[in-house]
């Protein structure tokens, strides 16, 4: 457990190679690391660390929402990077986790040797305007329920659920039985974190998130970075397209069969993917 502002979050760091360590910047708001599984394999190369952001999986769970704002999730992650000690870190950040991360590559540049920004959500205008297209492409009648069940204020029911499902299994998701990293975060979801910065649901971003905008900073990144997305992805490739072209040197893999958890749904080029960035990073450090 690592001392945190507001309370106390869970790490697991698993050793290995001797290579520069990867932390692993979850989603949500509010997902908890067990669905980041997969990238436990890059630690022959070196150690990687998986950690529950506050409010949600292992971690402590005030009641305070005050917390759940992204200034104080940059003071948490500078905790947990310093845990590791005085050295640089790769870091991987995956959907709100590329949040995150590009907060805390501006403010401590001197900190991360990489940045992998996994379906990246930098620009929530552009988040807004491609989950209201992917919406509206639902059949009729789930377009009509989600509209129904947000018009009168009830997110909370089954029908819902029933309905955001439909888009979670065409743009979240797209295995037909989704793996056991998945579900056992999902147990440990922490639900007023996702509602307080994100919104009641994907398509629905409406959070205290809502007017995150970084476009216009990524030229200021000097590290190595890597995007990726899925072809079928809730954060489209078109917009993190755009986002690649803002940023100089970067690199852009777009997982063809894959929604937006590509390192569940094509897992082994996912990881060499990763894998070979991370090399890569390194050596070009070197070289500078």
């Amino acid at each position: 457990m690592v001392d945190v502002p507001g309370g106390r979050v869970w790490t697991r760091c698993v050793a290995g190679g001797d290579g520069i360590p990867l932390v692993l910047l979850h989603g949500g708001p509010g997902c908890p690391s067990a669905y980041l599984g997969p990238f436990e394999a890059l630690a022959a190369d070196r150690p990687v660390l998986f950690y529950d952001q506050l409010g949600c999986g292992e971690s402590d769970r005030p009641d305070d929402t005050d917390l759940w704002r992204i200034e104080r999730y940059v003071r948490e992650l500078e905790a947990v990077v310093d845990s590791l000690g005085d050295g640089p870190v790769h870091l991987l950040g995956h959907s709100w986790g590329s949040m995150l991360g590009i907060d805390y590559a501006l403010a401590h540049p001197e900190r991360v040797a990489s940045l992998i920004l996994a379906s990246p959500c930098l620009s929530m205008d552009r988040v807004r305007a491609d989950m209201a297209r992917l919406k509206a492409a639902l059949p009729a009648a789930v377009l009509a329920m989600i509209e129904r069940c947000e018009g009168e204020g009830k997110t909370g029911s089954g029908a819902y659920q029933a309905a955001a499902l439909v888009f979670y299994r065409r743009h979240l998701c797209r295995l037909p039985v989704w793996p056991d990293p998945l579900v056992r975060a999902e147990a440990q979801w922490g639900w007023d974190v996702y509602h307080t910065m994100w919104g009641p649901a994907e398509f629905t971003p409406s959070g205290n998130l809502a007017g995150f905008e970084r476009e216009d900073r990524l030229g200021e990144l000097g590290c190595p970075v890597l995007y990726t997305c899925g072809r079928h992805d809730e954060i489209t490739p078109e917009s993190t397209a755009a986002y690649h072209a803002r940023t100089p040197g970067s690199e852009l893999r777009v997982f063809e069969e894959s929604a937006h958890l590509q390192h569940l749904e094509e897992e082994a080029a996912y990881l060499e993917t990763v894998r070979d960035f991370l090399v890569r990073a390194e050596a070009q450090a070197c070289v500078a």
